[in-house]
């Protein structure tokens, strides 16, 4: 089984999405093995608690060098065998020697259908704003692999969501969480861990 790490910064709920994945058996090819949190408020780490996975806090300090920061996080993924990372509501950005250490190795989720509405600045509720602002009828979200491009890496899957007329920026988030975030951020670790695990 490829031990994976899942990277967060708020609430969890795509980290809630992979565990209860994981608990319903779709997730045979990974074993969640620890949860980083970028700032130990993150209520994801209650969420790991719950489940029964290990948890580290790993926050860039003010001033911190980027490559010593990653120096840091590389210590706790090796430490814990770490294979393949997931970034679940990860916001920080992470540094060079991270992202070659783990070179297609680490996949991110980010709400919108790359291309579109992506890149540095683009995370959260900024996403959503920016399509409505557009007035796209579709939206949706994207997994991919992460390089040092924010949001540039190859695409693992997509999944198209209707944007309704009366969408706010928080009713269209929620939206493409329930039918897009939380079903394709499992499936996209199961065949990324299986591909590894062969």
């Amino acid at each position: 089984m490829v031990k994976t790490a899942i990277l967060v910064s708020g609430g969890g709920t795509n980290l809630q999405a992979i565990i209860d994945a994981k608990r319903a058996g779709e997730i045979p090819a990974a074993e969640l093995s620890l949860v980083i949190a970028s700032n130990d408020k993150a209520y994801a780490l209650e969420r790991a608690r719950l489940a029964g996975i290990p948890t580290a806090v790993v926050h860039k300090e003010k001033g911190e060098d980027i490559a010593h920061y990653g120096e840091r996080l590389l210590e706790v993924l090796h430490g814990h065998n770490i294979d393949v990372a997931v970034l679940a509501g990860f916001l920080t950005i992470l540094p060079e020697n991270v992202i070659r250490a783990y070179d297609h190795r680490i996949i991110n989720i980010h709400p919108s259908l790359i291309p579109s509405f992506c890149g540095e600045g683009f995370y959260g509720l900024k996403v959503h704003e920016a399509a409505l602002q557009k007035g796209v009828k579709v939206t949706g979200a994207t997994v991919h692999f992460v390089n040092e491009i924010p949001d540039g890496g190859d695409i693992i899957a997509q999944k198209a969501v209707e944007v309704l007329p009366g969408d706010t920026p928080e009713i269209l988030q929620k939206r493409v969480m329930e039918q897009a975030e939380w079903l394709l951020l499992p499936r996209a670790l199961q065949e990324v861990a299986s591909q590894l695990d062969k």
